[in-house]
Parts: structure tokens; sequence; C-alpha cells
């Protein structure tokens, strides 16, 4: 019976740190992408980087300015997508697709964006 006590104890604190991580995961992959956000700004303000129709951002042209911030970008917005889908009992994949549309949406004049067949196009 007290071996029964021990183990709920210990579970139930190991699933406190769990939460407590997938918290503080979010909260950093927000952060880091709220500090990106200026360069990716100006990159698609430049024409450099368009967003694709998967939710994720993508070189338009030839210049590949920024590759390091762009490759990390996709990076955290892939983890979020998966914890949405889990969420959702979904797969990442419609979460991404979701997403495009609603960025594009959103996307200013000018912007580059690729539609549903893959054909990019500057948002009027």
């Amino acid at each position: 019976m007290k071996l029964k006590k021990v183990i709920a104890i210990l579970s139930v604190f190991i699933l406190g740190i769990m939460v407590t991580d997938v918290y503080s995961a979010s909260d950093s992959i927000k952060e880091r992408m709220i500090s990106r956000l200026p360069v990716i700004i100006a990159l698609k303000d430049q024409g450099i980087v368009g967003e694709n129709n998967t939710g994720f951002l993508e070189f338009v042209g030839n210049r590949k300015e920024k590759a390091d911030v762009i490759a990390a970008e996709n990076k955290d917005r892939k983890l979020v997508y998966e914890a949405i889908a889990k969420k959702q009992g979904t797969t990442t994949e419609v979460v991404g697709k979701h997403r495009a549309v609603q960025i594009a949406g959103k996307a200013k004049a000018g912007e580059w964006l690729q539609d549903a067949n893959g054909k990019w196009y500057q948002k009027k």
C-alpha cells in the first residue's frame, strides 16, 4: 500500500514537472518567434521570403539572406503545428495548411504567397 502511495506521489510530481516544461517550452518558442519577427518582416518587405501553402516561410528568389533565421522560424512553427495537431487530433500538415490560409488573409499588399497549387503570387 505504501508503495502505491509513493508511486502516485511521484507520478503527480513528475507530471507537474512535465506540464511546467511544456508551458515553459511554449513560452520560449513564442519569445523566439517574437524576437525574429522584425527580421522576417524586413525579408518579406524586400520580397526575399514569402509564405508557402503549408504554413512555412520559403525563399522566393535567388537571394537567401538570413537563412538561419528562416530555418529557426520554420522549426518553431513545426513544433507549434505539431502541438496543435496533437491537441486537435489531426495532422501537422492539416494545421500548417490551415495556418497558411490564415496568414494569406492577413498578409500585406506586396507580400509573396503561394497558392494551393504551388504558384507564387504577390498579394494585391
